[in-house]
Order: structure tokens, then C-alpha cells, then sequence
């Protein structure tokens, strides 16, 4: 029976296994649901209809029983009348019945094995349906957890990089601070040998040291004639 077949698969599909496919579980958990109950009202409908046919099949099969046990009566009431001929139909009668009856059981066996099996199959299915909707909760609270450790480790790698690009700003200033130090002390030397060099020009630019010397002694010369002079005019009007 092919309904047989294709929910024996429906119930032989491992929910974790099928979880496992998915690349978010706490998203997929919702849709594996509404596939389940899907193939849950499938089965269902499925299900009734074999049971309903198992039902009938069986009340066929008991109304045959019931139509063999009644010739089987009225034959024993013919022989009873001393009326061979009419048993003999009779019991003619339920031979055909009793044939009947042993298709019919065929077939309610084969039904009455149909319904405990997709009977089975909807209660396993129900089953495995309540046991996922009792682990959706946690199934979304294990993913939310993942999904922010998942944060907090991409955070965590910007802040090891922020770490690595301060140290290489460190470098850098490390290196411009030796640069400058390295520009100054440049310029200091740069200075110094111009310094020394002005001096140098100073000293053969500065005029010559003897003109300089008769000039000031002329000065004093000078100033000590006027100071004489000064003085004597100083006495005489004393006098």
C-alpha cells in the first residue's frame, strides 16, 4: 500500500538529522513544525480512511458470519422436519457464504493490519511532534546564546585588532619621535659650524687693533688738556 510506504519514510525521518541540515535551527525548528503537522493532517485523514475501511470490512466479514450461522439454523430445522432437500440447500447456501467469508477475512486482515499500522504511524508522528515543540524553546534559547557568543568573538577580534593598530601607532610615533630627534640634532651641528665660521669672518672684519689704540689715546689726550685747562680757569677766578 503506497500510503504505507511514504509515511513509513515520514516517520522514519530523524528530527535532529534534519535539524543538522539547517543553517538556523531556531528559524527552521518553526518550519520543520509546520511540515510535521502538514504531514500530521495527512495522516490523519489517511489513517481514518483506512480505519474506515477496516471497519467496514469487518462488519461485511461479521454479516457473512451472520448469514452462515442462519442457514446453518435452517438446515438444522429442515432435518428437524424431516426435509433433507431444503437442508441440503441450506447447508448449499452457507458452503457459498462460508466461501465468502474466507475472502472476506482475508481482506479484513489485510485492513484490520492496514488501520494498526497507520494508527501506529499517527501516534508516533503526534509523539515526535509534542516532543519538538517541548524542545523549540530551548532549541531557540541554545541559538540565541550562539548567536551571541558569536558577537561577542567578533568583537573581541576588533578589539585584538584595535590592539595591534595601537601598537603599530606606537611604532610610528616612536619612529617620528626619533626622527625628530635625529632633524634637531642635524640642526644643531648645522649651527655650530656656521657659528664658528662667523666668528672667523668677525675676526678678520674687526678693524686694525693699533689704529684703534692711537685713536684712544688721542681721546684722552684730549679730554686731560680740556680738564687742565678747566682747572686753572677754576683758580684764577678764586684769586
Amino acid at each position: 500500500m503506497s500510503i504505507l510506504k511514504r509515511f513509513s519514510d515520514i516517520m522514519a525521518s530523524n528530527i535532529n538529522a534534519i535539524l543538522d541540515k539547517f543553517e538556523d535551527p531556531s528559524k527552521m525548528v518553526d518550519q520543520l513544525l509546520r511540515n510535521l503537522e502538514d504531514d500530521l493532517n495527512k495522516v490523519k485523514a489517511e489513517t481514518a480512511g483506512v480505519m474506515a475501511d477496516a471497519a467496514r470490512s469487518k462488519r461485511e466479514l461479521d454479516e457473512c458470519q451472520a448469514e452462515i450461522d442462519k442457514m446453518h439454523d435452517y438446515a438444522q430445522r429442515a432435518v428437524k422436519s424431516g426435509n433433507d432437500d431444503d437442508a441440503r440447500k441450506f447447508l448449499a447456501k452457507k458452503a457459498q457464504y462460508t466461501a465468502q467469508y474466507n475472502e472476506l477475512k482475508k481482506a479484513n486482515d489485510i485492513a484490520e493490519s492496514n488501520a494498526k499500522k497507520m494508527k501506529q504511524m499517527h501516534d508516533k508522528l503526534v509523539e515526535q511532534i509534542n516532543e519538538l515543540n517541548a524542545r523549540k524553546d530551548s532549541i531557540k534559547a541554545k541559538m540565541s546564546v550562539a548567536k551571541a557568543q558569536e558577537k561577542i568573538n567578533k568583537i573581541g577580534s576588533s578589539v585584538s585588532k584595535a590592539g595591534d593598530n595601537l601598537s603599530a601607532f606606537d611604532r610610528m610615533e616612536q619612529k617620528a619621535d626619533r626622527m625628530l630627534d635625529e632633524a634637531n640634532a642635524m640642526a644643531e651641528l648645522n649651527k655650530s659650524g656656521d657659528d664658528e665660521l662667523d666668528s672667523l669672518i668677525d675676526k678678520y672684519d674687526s678693524p686694525d687693533s693699533s689704529v684703534e689704540d692711537e685713536l684712544n689715546k688721542l681721546k684722552a689726550s684730549l679730554n686731560d688738556d680740556i680738564d687742565d685747562e678747566l682747572n686753572k680757569m677754576k683758580e684764577e677766578m678764586d684769586k
